[in-house]
């Protein structure tokens, strides 16, 4: 706990700083020359694994769990505009100006497939100033969100329209740092943004198993409103590597699963 209170506030000082100090600073903290006395914790053991697995098309849900459908569609990789990007942050933005949730899950998932498959470059995009959504769900503030009892779901639909929308707000997050921040690549590297990609990729299985779930509940995303808090916090951070690393992953990802599960209770 100590360990993660130093990083979390070494990492929230730098959020703040203006975006030349703090690519200064991560230059400085980050460097082959950095003192011994940076802060130093240990790698997750599985990040290695994790990286190099191959793509993960086990995008349905079945009786023994998640399992490739005989019907994929990455064939489809072939045809359409995700192949005629020639780079990561424009198959990206083409994921965040996509509204249907999911056609967003579902392109998230050619992209980073095509991506991987052809070796393409991580280029440099423009990303639009919010995410593209379709009408529903209602997105209204996190207190107008209705108790379980007057959401005119079931517990269970309930609890997985709130994980899908997380889930959902995830891809658009990920595929949001990668374009963002893809001026930066020479500094943040090419695994910064192939590990954020793999991150969209994996968000948009999940979202693909609560859409499937719910839609077997007789229930589908869109049903009861949802809020945007994510993404406010998203947009505060668009001009800071640091704050977004901060705010987002440590901080609002980690907590609105909790929220969700908080207000069953």
């Amino acid at each position: 706990m100590q360990l993660l209170k130093a990083m979390l506030s070494t990492t929230l000082r730098c959020a703040y700083c203006s975006p030349a100090s703090t690519l200064r600073l991560k230059k400085k903290l980050f460097s082959s020359s950095s003192s011994s006395s940076c802060l130093k914790h240990p790698q997750w053991s599985g990040l290695q694994n994790w990286r190099e697995n191959p793509v993960n098309h086990n995008r349905f849900w079945g009786p023994s769990g998640p399992q490739s459908l005989a019907l994929s569609g990455i064939d489809e990789l072939d045809d359409g505009p995700m192949a005629l990007s020639s780079s990561l942050t424009e198959m990206g933005a083409l994921v965040l100006n996509t509204a249907d949730p999911l056609t967003k899950s579902k392109l998230s998932h050619m992209a980073y497939s095509l991506w991987r498959r052809q070796n393409l470059p991580i280029g440099v995009s423009q990303p639009p100033h919010r995410p593209a959504r379709s009408p529903k769900p209602q997105l209204v503030s996190p207190k107008e969100i209705p108790a379980p009892k007057n959401s005119g779901l079931p517990l269970n639909a309930y609890m997985l329209h709130n994980l899908a929308h997380v889930e959902l707000n995830a891809i658009d997050l990920a595929w949001d740092t990668v374009v963002r921040f893809s001026p930066h690549s020479e500094l943040l590297g090419e695994g910064f943004f192939a590990d954020f990609a793999h991150v969209a990729d994996d968000e948009s299985r999940h979202f693909a198993w609560c859409s499937q779930r719910l839609a077997e509940l007789g229930f589908s995303y869109g049903d009861m409103p949802a809020h945007n808090l994510l993404w406010r916090e998203c947009e505060k951070s668009s001009h800071n590597v640091a704050a977004r690393l901060a705010a987002i992953p440590l901080v609002q990802v980690y907590f609105n699963p909790e929220r969700s599960f908080q207000l069953l209770t």
